[in-house]
């Protein structure tokens, strides 16, 4: 009956009230401090933050692949986003010569937007020279590449050190990048031959690519598609649609998938804001479960545009889309020397071109953390860059040594290669941002100051 009493006295009452929400509060930080140091190995107030925009190029199936362009402010660690798009559903948009583009439109990046032609840049094609002291760059390749041109444009890593050579000392720089994710030879052969056609002028252009003529390749060829077509994981999904070959399980994950994208786009924004461990613990098991539930219908999504692809392979009027079909498919043992000769030999058609037309032309094989070298990871590190379930793991451990076994080849046919597979080797900073191929602020310089030493090197070697 004492205990009763306390009730007839609102003012202890609250007291008691008080204090147990003060004792779940601190046990509930305290276990919280001890999740997320027994998951990150350091303290969660002192902890080392990933801040780089994770700049991801999504697939349309919603399919797991290279990063490119979503709008997310941090990749957390310990949870793996890549794969994930958390912009617009449809970004690209199918194209008649380069497989597909980005719709035109605005970026989040600042004096940065989808030009008229479904490139990123602050410019529209073709863009025409307004004095003889403008020096037109062009970047090819994939999402890599693109990142490369936007960090290039922000930095001016090459043009510094071309400006220490006295032909460029008075050069206004114009980087264009003709790069999108997904992209792979023979698209950078014909968007080359294209912008050429069209009037594009170009004193040097950069090719950086390997990474997805390797693991386009093997999925092209997991789907029965000619591995020199364009990447099937964009441009089917686009095809299916204008097929209209979606079926009812289909459209069912379609909307499941855009429901977690809208709560984990929520989510994450309350995790970057996060300034206790029980907030941070309690929203980044919400936000795995999330992409969790994303991921599964993902593969819901992806087993229906199978079917939906055999069908229509079956059927060949039933779609107004054709692909070339690689019938029968490549064995693991020949696959990747197929690739890898029709990459050498494209790339050196881009180079031949180029000289025809007084262009200097460089050729870059961007690092990747699949193609294990003889650098030294994180524990931080590797619960960001690696998946062991990666759908890249296996075609970049296969498929990057029969491209290096290329490279003198190229250099019989005058082509400027470098080898860009180690040059992350050296640092211990954290260099990736996903588990695909993408780099984070200190990643982005190494290869930034790579390309110029490499291009300052070559073309003093050439003036002597």
């Amino acid at each position: 009956m004492k205990n009763l009493s306390i009730l007839k006295k609102p003012s202890e009452l609250w007291k008691i009230i008080l204090m147990n929400i003060i004792f779940l509060f601190v046990f509930l930080e305290l276990g919280s401090l001890g999740w997320y140091f027994f998951k990150y190995q350091q303290f969660f107030y002192t902890r080392e933050k990933v801040t780089e925009n994770h700049q991801g190029e999504e697939l349309e199936s919603q399919k797991q692949n290279e990063n490119t362009n979503a709008n997310v402010k941090r990749n957390p660690m310990g949870i793996n986003l890549a794969g994930i798009r958390l912009e617009s559903s449809v970004i690209e948009r199918i194209h008649p010569y380069f497989g597909y583009v980005q719709r035109p439109g605005p970026d989040f990046r600042k004096d940065f937007k989808y030009n008229d032609a479904g490139f990123i840049s602050p410019y529209d094609y073709p863009y025409k020279k307004k004095n003889d002291d403008q020096y037109i760059i062009g970047i090819f390749g994939g999402s890599v590449a693109s990142n490369y041109s936007i960090y290039e444009i922000k930095n001016q890593i090459l043009e510094n050190k071309l400006k220490q050579l006295p032909e460029f000392r008075d050069k206004e720089f114009i980087i264009l990048s003709l790069a999108i994710g997904g992209y792979k030879q023979p698209q950078q052969l014909i968007l080359f031959n294209y912008f050429l056609s069209i009037g594009q002028k170009f004193d040097m252009i950069i090719n950086i690519d390997g990474f997805n003529e390797v693991t386009i390749a093997k999925s092209n060829n997991e789907n029965a598609v000619d591995i020199m077509m364009p990447s099937t994981n964009h441009v089917v999904p686009l095809t299916n649609i204008a097929n209209n070959s979606l079926s009812t399980k289909s459209i069912q994950a379609m909307l499941k998938i855009n429901d977690s994208k809208n709560k984990l786009k929520d989510a994450l924004e309350t995790l970057d804001k996060c300034q206790v461990a029980y907030c941070y613990a309690l929203t980044s098991i919400y936000v795995q479960n999330l992409a969790t539930k994303y991921r599964k219908n993902v593969k819901i999504f992806d087993k229906e545009r199978k079917k939906a692809a055999e069908q229509a392979a079956g059927e060949s009027e039933a779609s107004i889309v054709y692909f070339y079909a690689q019938s029968p498919q490549f064995k693991e043992s020949e696959l990747y020397e197929t690739m890898a000769e029709h990459w050498q030999k494209t790339s050196t058609m881009m180079q031949q071109i180029a000289v025809n037309n007084n262009i200097l032309y460089f050729h870059v094989l961007q690092p990747n953390q699949y193609y294990l070298t003889n650098r030294v990871y994180s524990e931080t590190e590797k619960k960001i860059a690696f998946d062991p379930d990666s759908p890249f793991r296996e075609a970049t451990e296969l498929g990057y040594p029969v491209l290096l076994s290329k490279i003198d080849n190229f250099k019989r046919n005058g082509v400027n290669f470098f080898n860009g597979a180690q040059i992350l080797d050296d640092t211990k900073e954290i260099v990736y941002i996903d588990s695909c191929c993408h780099y984070t602020e200190v990643g982005e310089n190494i290869l930034s100051e790579f390309i110029a030493n490499s291009i300052f090197t070559t073309l003093t070697a050439n003036e002597n």
